[in-house]
């Protein structure tokens, strides 16, 4: 999948010169609320001029996030872990151990500035990642994340194995993506995740693809390589 040429749409989400992303990943939980405050520094220095693009890779000890259209009913158990509201958009959802988030920071005045094919590209990002694990996965009208389709004898399902949820100021990403790798997918039952109540949530083990999270980093990053462009190597900022 990843040698196939992009359309013209995912063609402008590369940059316009060969100025690589940094690409950081941390080796221990984040708190989210540290997490974002580095994020919201982070995106008005890349908006001055003053810092380069990043993608930040981490884990988060367990908690629920509530985007923009987040609607209170959809917050099953509110005391089960830590909530964060949050400038995202989007609505409910878990992150935690043996979840990778990718917290994207791109500066689009560089890649086109269109949000649509940008979300686009954060999907076709995922589902590159995925196929290297012989996961087929697509996105679904309507619904928000990538998604796979399951079946057995006289049934079948579809499951989301992971989530976006970005924010664009001054033409600068944050937040991101989330894929499931090896959660614990009991602690997805405290909200009706991203308000949709018809369809499970799985992860790559639960689909029977012992995968390390430092393999689902490597498929990634050769996914992001295809579509977005170049990256190198910096330490965690946290």
């Amino acid at each position: 999948m990843l040698a196939e040429p992009l359309s013209p749409e995912l063609q402008k989400l590369r940059r316009d010169d060969d100025r690589p992303v940094e690409w950081a990943v941390a080796t221990r939980p984040v708190d989210y609320a540290a997490a974002e405050a580095f994020m919201e520094a982070r995106v008005a220095a890349i908006a001055a001029g003053e810092a380069g693009e990043m993608v930040w890779l981490l884990e988060h000890p367990p908690l629920y996030t509530a985007g923009v259209s987040a609607r209170d009913e959809d917050l099953l158990d509110a005391g089960r872990f830590p909530v964060h509201r949050t400038g995202r958009g989007g609505q409910f959802t878990y992150h935690g151990p043996g979840q990778r988030v990718a917290y994207v920071m791109l500066d689009l005045n560089r890649r086109g500035r269109d949000v649509r094919a940008f979300v686009r590209g954060l999907e076709q990002w995922l589902i590159g990642g995925l196929a290297q694990f012989g996961v087929t996965a697509d996105v679904r009208e309507g619904r928000v994340g990538v998604w796979v389709e399951r079946k057995g004898a006289g049934w079948s399902r579809e499951d989301k194995i992971a989530a976006i949820g970005v924010k664009v100021r001054k033409w600068v990403s944050f937040h991101g993506v989330s894929l499931n790798v090896e959660p614990d997918l009991d602690h997805f039952g405290g909200i009706v995740p991203c308000g949709i109540q018809e369809h499970g949530v799985t992860s790559l083990v639960d689909l029977g693809v012992l995968a390390a999270m430092d393999e689902a980093d490597a498929a990634l990053k050769t996914s992001f390589h295809h579509l977005f462009g170049a990256t190198v190597e910096t330490a965690s900022p946290l």
